[in-house]
C-alpha cells in the first residue's frame, strides 16, 4: 500500500462550535464564548479556502456534505477519526468516544460519494469494540511501506483494541504513553506525531524515556529522518499535525495549518522540505476552538477507481 494519496475527503464545519463533550479531555479545545454565528461563518470560510489551497494543488478533494437530518454535529470537520480506507477497497469505520462523534459515521454516505466519484469499494468492516475506543487516524499514525503503526494510549485510543486491529492487519504495533505540559495524555497521536516516506515529526518531549527509546529505535529502522518537536510547538502551534500527500502531478507536498508553519522553525522548515512543499493553510478558529489541525481535517483516499 502507498503511504501517500492525491486524494483526500473532507467534511464541511456545519455545526462547528466548542465541543463540550470532548473538551473533558482535549486539553486543546477553547471556550472563547463568541457568537456562535460568527463562529460557523469563520470556520467555513476557512474550510473552504483550505480546499481551495488543496486543488490549487492538485489534491482531489471530495466533500461530504451534512446529512440536514442529523443533529448537530459540533467536531465532523474532523472525519479522519471515524473512517480510513485502504488501497484494497475497503473502509474501516472506528469507534467513538463519545456520542456527538458517534453521530457522525456514516458509512453509506461516504460510500456512495466515493462510488460517485468513480472509487472501487469491496467491503466496509466496523471494528467490533465492546465500548472500547480507537478513534482511526487521529489515535493510529501508519507507516505503510513498513507496515507499521504508532499509537499513544489514551481515553481515544484503548491499547488491547489497537493492538488487536493491528494484529489483523499485520502491522507490527508501537504503543507508548504521553505526557503534556500539564501531565496529561495527548487525546490523539496525531497531534504530537506525523509520519511521512522519509520522515517523522515527532515530539519526543512528549514521551517518556523508556517508551521513547522504542519508538526512535523502530522509526530509525524504517529510515525516517527524525524532526524533533518541542513540546511548546506541539501544544501552542500544532507543528506534529501535518499531512503528507502526493498530489496528480507525482509531487509531495506536506499540508499543514498556518500557525504550525509559524511555529516551525526555519531549519525544521528546510528539514521538511525536503520531503515536499510545505502547504500552509489559516485554519486558527477551526484550530482555537475545535482543538484540531490541518491533518484532522484530512481522512485519505486510498481507494482503487473501478
Amino acid at each position: 500500500m502507498n503511504h501517500t494519496t492525491h486524494s483526500v475527503i473532507m467534511v464541511p464545519p456545519t455545526d462547528f462550535c466548542f465541543n463540550e463533550q470532548t473538551g473533558a479531555d482535549n486539553e486543546f479545545q477553547r471556550n472563547l464564548h463568541l457568537d456562535p454565528t460568527i463562529i460557523k461563518e469563520e470556520a467555513m470560510a476557512e474550510f473552504n479556502q483550505m480546499v481551495n489551497i488543496l486543488r490549487d494543488n492538485f489534491i482531489e478533494v471530495l466533500i461530504l456534505n451534512k446529512n440536514p437530518d442529523l443533529p448537530a454535529l459540533p467536531d465532523a470537520v474532523f472525519p479522519n477519526n471515524w473512517f480510513s480506507t485502504d488501497s484494497n477497497g475497503f473502509i474501516t469505520i472506528y469507534p467513538m468516544k463519545t456520542p456527538n462523534r458517534q453521530a457522525e459515521v456514516r458509512p453509506q454516505e461516504l460510500s456512495a460519494l466515493l462510488a460517485a466519484n468513480g472509487y472501487c469499494l469491496n467491503r466496509t468492516k466496523q471494528i467490533t469494540a465492546n465500548h472500547k475506543v480507537l478513534e482511526g487516524t487521529g489515535s493510529i499514525i501508519f507507516d505503510h511501506k513498513n507496515k507499521t503503526a504508532y499509537a499513544a494510549i489514551s481515553e481515544r485510543c484503548d491499547f488491547d483494541l489497537f493492538s488487536s486491529y493491528c494484529n489483523e492487519k499485520a502491522y507490527q504495533a508501537i504503543s507508548f504513553a504521553t505526557q503534556s505540559s500539564n501531565g496529561k495524555p495527548f487525546y490523539h497521536t496525531n497531534v504530537m506525531l506525523s509520519i511521512g516516506e522519509g520522515f517523522a515529526a515527532i515530539c519526543l518531549e512528549a514521551i517518556p524515556e523508556n517508551d521513547r527509546n522504542k519508538v526512535v529505535d523502530s522509526l530509525k529502522r524504517a529510515h525516517k529522518q527524525i524532526i524533533e518537536l518541542s513540546l511548546e510547538q506541539t501544544e501552542q502551534a500544532f507543528c506534529a499535525n501535518i499531512l503528507q500527500l502526493r498530489n496528480s502531478r507525482g509531487e509531495l507536498i506536506i499540508v499543514m495549518s498556518d500557525s504550525a508553519y509559524q511555529g516551525l522553525s526555519k531549519e525544521q522548515k528546510n528539514l521538511l522540505g525536503l520531503h515536499g512543499k510545505l502547504v500552509p493553510c489559516p485554519i486558527n478558529t477551526i484550530e482555537t476552538i475545535g482543538g484540531g489541525s490541518a491533518r484532522c481535517m484530512l481522512a485519505e483516499n486510498f481507494l482503487p477507481k473501478d
